[in-house]
């Protein structure tokens, strides 16, 4: 059985900045450094799935998105090569057969290459199109407050999608992984 966790970046991982691009600018959430090695020591293979339209929209290059990646691994006390892969999605909102979030193109392509279990898979992301992207995947998804509000409907719509909402990241791992200390 092989488990996994998929995870948004902007808002899950480090603090949601528009169109991110300085490095000087990535800011840590916290407790996701804790969460990560908790999830690594159980055995969970880890993957990055990040919109990033500000490519295809001109706004920033690929070199900013890496060097932002970098910054946060490194201020995260993480290896360059954490990620067991990280999908990039530079596509607009309206191009379709991308990988842009909620496709779950870059779930699909990753379950198949690691041979993963779909159900012991978790998409934690903090808007909805994050935990679509897991639910058309066949996996588990659940929501952090630590990006964009959750307001009442999306609540509504997490329950009836039996969607877990967590404080962070953190709190994701103890609760729902059952991880420890």
């Amino acid at each position: 059985m092989n488990r996994a966790v998929f995870l948004d970046r902007d808002g899950t991982l480090i603090k949601d900045a528009h169109y991110l691009k300085d490095p000087t600018e990535v800011e840590i959430i916290d407790g996701v450094g804790d969460a990560l090695s908790r999830m690594r020591a159980a055995g969970y293979l880890i993957f990055m799935h990040t919109n990033q339209s500000g490519i295809e929209r001109g706004y920033y290059d690929w070199d900013d998105v890496h060097a932002c990646n970098l910054k946060m691994l490194e201020l995260l006390g993480l290896a360059e090569d954490f990620f067991d892969d990280t999908c990039i999605a530079p596509e607009w909102p309206e191009k379709e057969n991308g990988y842009r979030k909620p496709s779950e193109r870059f779930e699909r392509e990753t379950i198949a290459k690691y041979d993963l279990t779909p159900m012991e898979c978790w998409m934690v992301g903090d808007k909805w199109i994050d935990a679509q992207t897991g639910l058309s995947a066949g996996m588990r998804s659940a929501l952090v407050k630590t990006g964009k509000p959750i307001d009442s409907e999306l609540a509504s719509k997490a329950i009836d999608s039996m969607v877990p909402i967590h404080l962070d990241l953190l709190e994701f791992a103890e609760r729902t992984l059952k991880l420890e200390k």
